[in-house]
């Protein structure tokens, strides 16, 4: 039998570029040869595409070639420069395991529309309202499940620091990982944070500060046939929560342990798990999807974010809650190989 050709897009221009560079080696690790045949299209910061033997940490300056993901479905592929000419590689699904803009926010996923490739993960419209933070509230809003309160500020607008009632937080609407997102302990120090966010998005999000934990749930699967990994936990010793900020983020947080399953009683467990398939399916999400909440000291459970293509490095949480759960990593990948191909709401 045949192995599929699969394609995993890596690297992207965002600043999320290291973090996808390490999920596409842990995919490689557990990637099962015997009925997948890799092709690893690496992106570099600037934007060149390049298809590369391996993910590693040097895979720029190895043994790469130029390459195209055809929006042409009778490519229905790769076009490879080899020797000044165009060699075609027809592939049966692509899995971009790619962060924060031009990967997570739906640019991606329209190019992969056009090409008629299979792709994992959520389509076109999920994947943009995903990424902003507050359109994402409004719809999840809609469908009655909790969100902080929360103010939009986009480039030329003002801002009525006296209004608020702080702290709050400070964030790029349409980013990922805690790049760009401050404090505001005071209306003093709300200027610049919105300056930090901004340095990233255009449209800046302030939201209340919500008093409790932070928990999350990986969620896998379409429609009604949603399976939900382990609730994962979030501990601090002090401030607040920075995904991905640390020198070697494999060494640990300087303030914070993530404990899997949440050290928090089953009924509560449950009630996360079910707010994160609610919340998965208002958003329209397909696939995979984290989706990272609050939950305050009387049992509320309220939205902070969804990852549609979310971190798969040693040390990221989504594989670790499905692992919690019983899934291993190359198991994972064969569901959402499965899911990709079945295309159900394509």
């Amino acid at each position: 039998m045949d192995r599929l050709k699969i394609a995993i897009i890596f690297g992207g221009c965002s600043e999320e570029h290291p973090i996808s560079v390490k999920s596409a080696q842990e995919v490689a690790k557990n990637l099962d040869i015997e009925k997948y045949e890799p092709f690893y299209i690496g992106i570099t910061k600037n934007g060149a595409w390049k298809l590369c033997p391996c993910p590693d940490e040097n895979w720029e300056n190895g043994n790469c070639r130029p390459v195209i993901l055809s929006p042409d479905r009778s490519v229905h592929g790769l076009l490879v420069v080899e020797q000044g000419q165009y060699k075609t590689i027809r592939l049966d699904m692509v899995f971009p395991v790619l962060h924060g803009k031009l990967g997570e926010d739906g640019a991606m996923q329209g190019l992969l529309e056009l090409s008629g490739i299979p792709y994992a993960g959520c389509d076109v419209q999920s994947s943009a309202l995903c990424m902003d933070k507050s359109l994402a509230y409004i719809v999840a809003g809609n469908a009655g499940i909790a969100t902080p309160k929360f103010w939009t500020v986009t480039a030329n607008k003002n801002i009525d620091a006296d209004r608020l009632t702080y702290p709050v937080f400070v964030k790029p609407a349409r980013s990922g990982s805690s790049f760009g997102v401050s404090k505001a302990c005071r209306k003093e120090e709300l200027l610049s944070a919105v300056e930090i966010a901004r340095q990233y998005d255009s449209k800046v999000l302030i939201e209340e500060a919500v008093a409790g934990s932070e928990v999350g749930c990986a969620i896998l699967g379409n429609d009604m046939d949603l399976i939900a990994g382990e609730v994962d936990q979030i501990c601090l010793s002090h401030g607040f929560f920075r995904i991905h900020q640390e020198n070697k983020p494999e060494n640990g947080s300087e303030n914070s342990t993530i404990i899997v399953p949440a050290d928090i009683p089953a009924e509560v467990r449950l009630l996360v798990r079910e707010t994160a398939k609610a919340v998965y399916r208002a958003l329209g999400c397909r696939g995979l999807s984290r989706v990272d909440m609050f939950l305050t000291e009387d049992g509320k459970v309220i939205l902070n974010e969804v990852n549609t293509l979310p971190g798969m490095t040693s040390y990221s949480r989504y594989p670790r809650m499905m692992a919690a759960a019983g899934l291993s990593f190359a198991g994972m990948i064969d569901r959402i190989v499965s899911l990709t191909l079945k295309g159900e709401g394509r």
